[in-house]
Formats: C-alpha cells, sequence, structure tokens
C-alpha cells in the first residue's frame, strides 16, 4: 500500500521557519518526481515545490523561491520542505504528492503564520 504522512506543521509567527516532512512507504520511491502542494482554506491546490529522483533538480513556485527549500533522503524515503521567513499568506495544509501535482498526497500537514 503507498502510503504518505506528512508532519512537521503548526503555529507559528511571520519570518519563522519550519521544517515539513513527508514518509513515503509502499514504493520505489528513488524513481518518482516528488511535490510538495499547499491548499488555503477556500482556495484551489496550489503547486509550492517539486524534486527529481536524485534531488539534483528542484523547481519553486515564485511565491516561494528563495525562501523554501525541497529536499530528500532517498536512503530513508523521506521528503522535506523547509520553510524560512514564513508569510500570512503561506498558511495552508501542505501536502507532498507523488510523482506529480494531482498524485496521491497524506493527510497534510497544517502551517498557519499569524502573529
Amino acid at each position: 500500500e503507498v502510503l504518505l504522512v506528512e508532519s512537521g506543521g503548526g503555529l507559528v509567527q511571520p519570518g519563522d521557519s519550519l521544517r515539513l516532512s513527508c514518509a513515503a512507504s509502499g514504493f520505489a520511491f528513488s524513481s518518482d518526481w516528488m511535490y510538495w502542494v499547499r491548499q488555503a482554506p477556500g482556495n484551489a491546490v496550489e503547486w509550492v515545490a517539486h524534486i527529481s529522483q536524485d534531488g539534483g533538480t528542484t523547481y519553486y513556485a515564485e511565491s516561494v523561491k528563495g525562501r523554501f527549500t525541497i529536499s530528500r533522503d532517498n536512503a530513508k524515503n523521506m521528503l522535506y520542505l523547509q520553510m524560512n521567513s514564513l508569510k500570512p499568506e503561506d498558511t495552508a495544509l501542505y501536502y507532498c504528492a507523488k510523482g506529480s501535482v494531482h498524485g496521491l498526497t497524506g493527510q497534510g500537514t497544517q502551517v498557519t503564520v499569524s502573529s
């Protein structure tokens, strides 16, 4: 069974940092591009970043470029999103997704940025 479990979210103040994690199991993790997407209340799902199978290629949405860093550890079947300089508009439910923006996701982890 393919399983993705996101963690690491929380309530933080503007300017703070968070590191999200995604534990993957049930598939050949190192064979898939992996994605982070997010959804704020009332909004559509928004692509945040994605990373190639070996971690050597990454892409970011303009809204997070320079603040967020996606990475992976294929030995541990883990995906990460380091989020720095958080803004209130980063508030959303964050999901990791397998293979595409519309791929299988976990249950998500809530990130709330508020003063």
